[in-house]
């Protein structure tokens, strides 16, 4: 395997399975600890193959050597040899660690990116907050519709369809499809991630813009996290043209923020002294003064636009300004609540990390969960903190790292409204008609399917 990636996705020391010790989620799914290994089940080693495992950067095997090599540096760079048509999409997350790293602002490491990418030969490079808003602006219309189902019938199937649940982990995605069973999937929003709504857009409609087929076009991202491999990975995000084409990948590959530094550094590129070009705003949330715009919060704001849309819908209450989130359990759980003549009309909480997701979960499977729409990170402080960015300096704390990273992911950014969006109001012009339309549904939601564990009880009875 490529030594470009993670230490936790090599597999040089391991031999096809992972010890109890090496600390694997699936085990301490029961009370949280791993039982002690009866002797007969200490001499073999455990299989784990990619059916088994919950992503949580644990480990990965050799099962998954072939399809994590499709989505390394080395890979990409064959393709541009190859005279491929390369469109890379960048996230605001990798944009904020590489803005802490060099000591730059976003928005001159996205001209800069512009400039080494082009210089390698990419034909555009776009900007996944535009993206976001694009699944923020489904994801309103969608709780909505959940809200107002749930709100008016007796019939208590139909009353389930809350707490509506984030989509865009797909940490949380795979943990959910492998490990809860079918009860928890009708909860998770249909719509796809920021990376994979950009990929439907790029495949599907701008393609026609840039006189380019769908089949000829080598998409990257480049991502927080390395569990945004596996997503890109999903038969679900494969598509043909018509029956008798090629099957064609939203997203053919994906590389982590480090991978991108290790780019920068293997070419011994001087990046703050590269020259800034002119980003590409096709499909980028650039103003044309040149400034950042995108909405609040740095894992994809979902509890925020969502919060806000379903208040003025819904109540009429327009709320301007920042939300009063506050901490109920810890810092990575947080509450929200809008109050109509003295009652709770509306209670949102942003939940991440495993530990505090699995307390939800717990809540939802009991009828007890108050919340009418979570938004679930598997990451501890949310998608800043996703395994494939930029590692801490020597003596420098993870804690002081993300607050760095939080005050560089929103500077110089303008918060505006994605349904103001003019380049998301294009494409539903152009493309997508409105909001929850047969095409919408069609290009930007998916399915989720629960997955038997082939070793399950194994695992829980070490």
């Amino acid at each position: 395997m490529s030594e470009k990636f993670s230490a936790t996705l090599r597999i040089g020391d391991l031999n096809d399975y992972i010890a109890p010790s090496q600390g694997c989620v699936i085990k301490s799914e029961n009370g949280g600890k791993a039982k002690t290994a009866p002797k007969a089940l200490q001499t073999e080693p455990v299989k784990i193959s990619l059916k088994d495992c919950l992503a949580c950067s644990g480990c990965i095997t050799s099962a998954e050597t072939v399809m994590l090599e499709k989505q390394s540096l080395g890979e990409f760079l064959s393709n541009l040899n190859k005279g491929k048509a390369v469109i890379v999409s960048l996230s605001p997350q990798s944009r904020a660690s590489l803005s802490v790293h060099f000591g730059l602002s976003p928005i001159q490491v996205f001209r800069k990116l512009t400039t080494l990418f082009k210089s390698m030969g990419v034909k555009a490079i776009f900007d996944t907050s535009s993206s976001r808003d694009l699944t923020l602006v489904e994801s309103c219309n969608e709780f909505i519709a959940r809200y107002r189902q749930s709100n008016s019938t007796d019939d208590e199937k139909l009353k389930s369809s809350l707490p509506m649940i984030s989509s865009a982990c797909p940490g949380w995605i795979c943990y959910a499809e492998k490990t809860l069973g079918s009860y928890i999937l009708p909860y998770i929003s249909s719509v796809k991630s920021p990376q994979q709504t950009i990929g439907a857009a790029i495949k599907n409609h701008l393609c026609q813009k840039l006189y380019l087929r769908p089949e000829d076009i080598y998409h990257v991202t480049v991502m927080p996290c390395y569990d945004k491999k596996l997503e890109a990975a999903r038969d679900d995000f494969v598509f043909q043209v018509d029956s008798d084409s090629e099957r064609i990948t939203e997203v053919d590959s994906v590389l982590t923020t480090g991978e991108v530094l290790d780019l920068i550094q293997s070419r011994s590129v001087d990046f703050p002294a590269l020259e800034e070009s002119p980003v590409d705003k096709l499909l980028s949330n650039v103003d044309e003064e040149g400034n950042l715009y995108g909405v609040r919060g740095s894992s994809g704001g979902y509890a925020d636009t969502i919060f806000r849309h379903a208040a003025k819908v819904l109540f009429d209450k327009e709320i301007d300004g920042p939300l009063e989130f506050k901490t109920i359990r810890n810092a990575d759980f947080q509450e929200v609540t809008l109050e109509v003549q003295g009652k709770v009309v509306l209670r949102f909480a942003q939940c991440y990390g495993f530990r505090n997701l699995r307390n939800i979960v717990m809540k939802i499977k009991s009828g007890k969960c108050e919340y009418q729409f979570l938004e679930i990170m598997a990451c501890p402080s949310g998608c800043l903190n996703g395994g494939g960015q930029i590692k801490p300096r020597p003596g420098q704390s993870a804690k002081d790292l993300i607050q760095l990273l939080e005050t560089a992911y929103s500077e110089n950014v303008l918060v505006a409204d994605p349904f103001e969006n003019p380049r998301i109001k294009r494409l539903y012009n152009e493309w997508l008609g409105e909001p929850g339309s047969e095409k919408a549904k069609r290009h930007l939601h998916t399915e989720y399917h629960p997955v038997v564990k082939s070793i399950s009880s194994q695992l829980q009875n070490w």
